[in-house]
């Protein structure tokens, strides 16, 4: 069954490939700790972590897009808040 969980963690994933294709070393901290919700809730399912820091990702790629608006697509921001809310 698909959850909204797994949602949020396609989402999270979406997030993770697009801080990747901005290769700016400030989003580091970011990618890191999304691939570690990631695999943390593949493991255990609690989405506890991927809400998180799935609100800071969104936030963050909603200022990238505020300034360079090609550089984040609208899909990523809207698969995340989708699933956040």
């Amino acid at each position: 069954m698909y959850t909204k969980s797994d949602r949020l963690r396609e989402a999270c994933e979406l997030a993770v490939q697009a801080f990747q294709k901005l290769k700016q070393p400030e989003f580091e901290d970011i990618i890191s700790k999304l691939e570690f919700c990631i695999g943390s809730y593949n493991h255990d399912k609690n989405p506890s972590g991927l809400v998180e820091f799935g609100f800071k990702a969104m936030e963050m790629l909603k200022e990238i897009r505020k300034k360079h608006p090609r550089k984040v697509s609208t899909e990523i921001i809207n698969a995340l808040e989708e699933s956040l809310t």
